[in-house]
């Protein structure tokens, strides 16, 4: 008859070998199928959203970016960006995948409430509206300050200046952001919201 392990030694290898199951089921498989359920389910998604204008990689659905105009001098870090007429704008904010963040400033914040003020008065004058009426999307990032989603309201706030700079009628440019107005999440969650990024490439594609 053989002699049983001392106990430190079977405790070991239990261990190990929960360790080998557990990586192939957690580590392998699980993986593999949820990989695989979501290139079958939603393949665009799983793959990142990616936009594309004339075959070229433009960005994704999934992240906001900017639309400013070209600098008027390249060499200078502190130049201010310019928001291009041309193109819907998104929330505030730089829109930096590697530094994504919110800024953390209470509603108590004289900061935040002279940036928001700031941002109010250059909206309104920017879309020709009454700074009352600028939608607070408007005037605030959202918490990761990547959302490519602005509200309705704020689209809508737009629909005039962007036509003008095109030279479009308002209503092709209105029925493009009825277009790619996204409903409420599972249907109740949350507000309809316009995907800026998606709208942006539709425009760019009208005549």
């Amino acid at each position: 008859m053989s002699k049983p392990l001392p106990t430190a030694v079977r405790t070991h290898l239990t261990a190990l070998r929960a360790l080998l199951v557990l990586t192939v089921l957690l580590g392998i498989a699980y993986p593999l199928l949820v990989t695989g359920i979501s290139q079958l389910a939603f393949a665009d998604r799983a793959n990142g959203s990616i936009v594309k204008v004339d075959g070229k990689e433009v960005g994704s659905g999934l992240l906001g970016q900017t639309f400013d105009l070209p600098k008027q001098n390249p060499d200078d870090p502190d130049e201010a960006p310019r928001p291009d007429p041309q193109w819907f704008q998104p929330r505030p904010g730089a829109h930096d995948p590697k530094a994504s963040g919110a800024s953390n400033l209470g509603p108590n914040s004289e900061d935040l409430t002279r940036t928001v003020e700031e941002r109010r008065r250059a909206v309104a004058a920017f879309d020709g509206v009454d700074p009352a009426s600028v939608p607070v999307d408007a005037l605030t990032a959202s918490g990761s300050g990547l959302d490519p989603h602005i509200s309705t309201a704020y689209a809508r706030q737009q629909v005039e200046r962007v036509a003008t700079a095109r030279k479009l009628s308002a209503d092709t440019v209105r029925k493009l952001v009825e277009q790619y107005t996204d409903g409420r999440s599972l249907g109740f969650l949350g507000q309809p919201g316009v995907n800026v990024v998606l709208l942006n490439r539709a425009l760019a594609e009208q005549k």
